[in-house]
């Protein structure tokens, strides 16, 4: 049994928030496909704030995070 690292944390947390936001964008358009505009943009907003949280992450691990 390996003794989990920052690192490794690090790269799982990105992946699987990247993970979520491409899904959230998918099913924004899959929304707006099927002619459900409020629908689709709500998922598009939740993939954005996805986005942000990765770049936050990001800043977090580096230390920049104010």
């Amino acid at each position: 049994m390996s003794i989990p690292t920052h690192g490794e944390e690090f790269a799982k947390l990105i992946e699987y928030l990247r993970k979520s936001q491409e899904c959230c964008a998918m099913l924004s358009h899959l929304a707006q496909a099927n002619d459900s505009r409020t629908i689709g943009l709500g998922w598009l907003t939740v993939s954005e704030g996805l986005k942000r949280m990765q770049h936050n992450v990001t800043l977090l691990a580096q230390g920049k995070l104010q």
